[in-house]
């Protein structure tokens, strides 16, 4: 029974991660062309920061899992 609510836990995490990826994704041309209209450098900042964070997820995950 454990493994079995281990992988529930493993959905659950997953599906948030995908629904607040996806939101941050979508949201963000808006975001960024907002902030650009103050700085086109912070934009560009705003800009790698969330796609960093999308793969930051991932290379959090796996350096996790090595233990």
């Amino acid at each position: 029974m454990a493994g079995e609510n281990d992988n529930r836990q493993s959905a659950i995490a997953a599906a948030i991660f995908l629904v607040v990826a996806g939101l941050a994704l979508y949201f963000m041309p808006n975001i960024v062309l907002w902030i650009g209209g103050f700085s086109p450098a912070l934009a560009v900042i705003a800009g790698v920061a969330v796609i960093g964070a999308f793969f930051g997820v991932f290379w959090v995950r796996s350096r996790y899992q090595r233990r």
